[in-house]
């Protein structure tokens, strides 16, 4: 097991990585809850870590409640977050009780979220089981639901109590949902580590064998980076913490089109990362040979570098301007200038953009 700290004084905490989800009633018994939980998760979950989860806190003296929500994006809601309010008040929720989020990041956003504004506030726990929750949206604090007009329109920063990865339920995962966060593993070596990069270039081959203690390695990477980021910009406010958008411009653009049913998250973020680094070369920060590299790692791990089918050229560039980057309706994309950094390219001509996504 590996432990990994997130540094924001009063707001700091632990990620467990390798930690067994049997094991984190032990660990939560010591923390100053009321022995109050409410677990969120989806039907999909709950038949496989529940139980396991709900007995762990059992043992700690926790009384266990339970709060369903539909699986998918397109639950991703307020709609379903009024539902998380009501079950909340039904149980006795109260500022010192626990919300244990189980599942992917669709469900740590929503819970998440949820926790950031019932009763203003009250703590809250991330237990991924994918590998992009694992990687991406368990750490950090963004959580947040969709609007019908764009992705994560709707959010607050809010910091969990820990980080308790269990490994061993990416066993339970079908190969696409290990690509869809693959995506998010590759987009942290061509934002901050090209050592990483490297890394997972030479590893290809196993690079979906979760049997090999590589996977251990490949997550806690991840979330060292992330930790590193969100510890320098929290919320978002000096430009560094936007690196971590890198790929999703253009991403959260065709999922909204595509009513979140067409890509993905990480499909969408794989061809908003080929789109971005093309981009980059179009007005000359990044070298062809870094162009292809990207693409080429993008593809031998089965995710795509562009879409599937034509969409409107107006559709998108009306949905990317309605990115949180934008502002003052001037373009802002994080680019590459080489494989291990990026920034935040301010200004980007509507003209270049329309050239490359052509």
């Amino acid at each position: 097991m590996r432990k990994i700290k997130v540094k924001l004084a009063k707001r700091s905490y632990p990620i467990f990585v390798g930690s067994k989800i049997g094991n984190i009633g032990s660990y939560l018994k010591k923390q100053s809850f009321t022995k109050k939980a409410l677990v969120v998760t989806n039907p999909k979950i709950k038949k496989l870590y529940y139980s396991k989860l709900a007995l762990s806190l059992k043992k700690a003296g926790f009384e266990v409640n339970l709060s369903l929500i539909p699986d998918g994006e397109r639950y991703k809601n307020l709609d379903t977050v009024k539902k998380l309010y009501s079950a909340a008040v039904k149980y006795g929720i109260d500022r010192k009780s626990l919300v244990v989020s189980l599942g992917g990041g669709v469900i740590g956003d929503i819970a998440g979220f949820f926790a950031a504004t019932y009763l203003r506030g009250v703590p809250f726990v991330q237990v991924p089981t994918t590998l992009l929750a694992m990687v991406d949206s368990s750490v950090g604090g963004k959580t947040g639901v969709d609007l019908p007009q764009g992705k994560n329109l709707v959010g607050a920063f809010y910091q969990p109590k820990l980080v308790w990865i269990d490994i061993s339920t990416l066993k339970t995962l079908p190969k696409k949902e290990l690509r869809n966060g693959m995506a998010e593993v590759i987009k942290y070596g061509i934002i901050k580590d090209a050592g990483f990069f490297r890394f997972l270039t030479k590893n290809v081959d196993n690079i979906y064998d979760i049997k090999t203690p590589v996977y251990e390695k490949i997550i806690a990477k991840c979330c060292k980076i992330k930790a590193w980021v969100v510890e320098q910009d929290e919320k978002e406010t000096k430009g560094i913490r936007e690196i971590l958008n890198f790929g999703h411009t253009y991403g959260h653009a065709i999922e909204a089109l595509t009513g979140f049913k067409g890509y993905s998250h990480g499909e969408a973020v794989a061809i908003g990362m080929s789109i971005a680094a093309a981009l980059a070369g179009r007005i000359g920060l990044l070298g062809k040979s870094s162009i292809n590299e990207i693409k080429k790692l993008i593809s031998v791990t089965g995710l795509p570098t562009a879409l599937k089918k034509k969409l409107p050229l107006k559709k998108i560039l009306s949905a990317i301007y309605k990115d949180k980057k934008v502002l003052g309706k001037k373009l802002r994309f994080v680019l590459p200038i080489k494989i291990g950094k990026v920034f935040v390219h301010k200004g980007v001509e509507p003209k270049k953009l329309k050239e490359v996504i052509k």
